[in-house]
């Protein structure tokens, strides 16, 4: 592995990395919303956030580069903050970040869904708030299925192109990230180095997606053993 392929794998996991620490909260959030929501409404909401999976990710791309850009809802209060997004490494943390946003939610919702509300029922009744519950309840009994969604996310971040290519352009050294250094070798005729890129990203993404599959297979055997331990009533 050469400098420069280096150089490309460390912006692309720390582009991945913040981007998934940047949508933790809010995935966590938006799932246990979800999760307890029992009115109308749900479904065109989770309709609404799974739209990046289905969407084409350059159609996403043109709308995001078309909320930055300065003349946009966003972009103009960007400006007036001095705060510059569009083409650099930040867009690519935005852009990665709306791609994965799905991924991260779908899993921790089923999660928390699978969270017996007696347990927080009773963590309630010992006088506990809910912000406490949720902390020393719910998350440590979800924590499988929130670790996987963000796997799955940190996985969609690493090898996002299409959104990304439109709203932070393919800079070398500031916005190539290994999905976009794969695309210019290959524009220029260097197959050789874009297969190397290639084994980088089949490596990252396997341990990723690995790691997923095995917590969500033990997330499985934990809620079948809760189901046949549960009395019947």
């Amino acid at each position: 592995m050469s400098a420069e392929d280096f150089s490309i794998l460390l912006l692309t996991l720390r582009v991945a990395a913040v981007s998934t620490l940047l949508i933790l909260p809010l995935g966590i959030g938006a799932a246990w919303l979800l999760s307890r929501w029992k009115g109308r409404g749900k479904v065109s909401v989770e309709t609404f956030l799974s739209l990046p999976l289905v969407l084409p990710p350059t159609a996403v791309g043109l709308v995001l580069l078309e909320m930055l850009r300065r003349s946009g809802p966003v972009g103009r209060l960007l400006d007036r903050a001095g705060i510059e997004i569009l083409f650099t490494w930040k867009a690519v943390v935005v852009a990665t970040a709306v791609m994965s946003f799905p991924l991260l939610v779908r899993p921790a919702r089923a999660a928390l869904e699978e969270v017996d509300p007696r347990l927080i029922a009773i963590g309630r009744s010992l006088g506990r708030g809910g912000l406490d519950v949720f902390a020393r309840v719910t998350l440590p009994l979800a924590w499988r299925g929130i670790l996987a969604g963000t796997l799955l996310a940190f996985s969609r971040a690493f090898g996002e192109f299409g959104a990304t290519i439109l709203v932070a352009g393919n800079i070398p050294g500031r916005t190539q990230t290994l999905a976009l250094a794969i695309f210019h070798r290959t524009q220029i005729g260097q197959d050789a180095a874009a297969f190397r890129l290639v084994a980088l990203t089949v490596v990252v993404a396997f341990a990723a997606v690995w790691t997923t599959e095995v917590l969500q297979r033990r997330r499985s055997r934990h809620v079948g053993r809760d189901v046949t331990a549960r009395p019947a009533t």
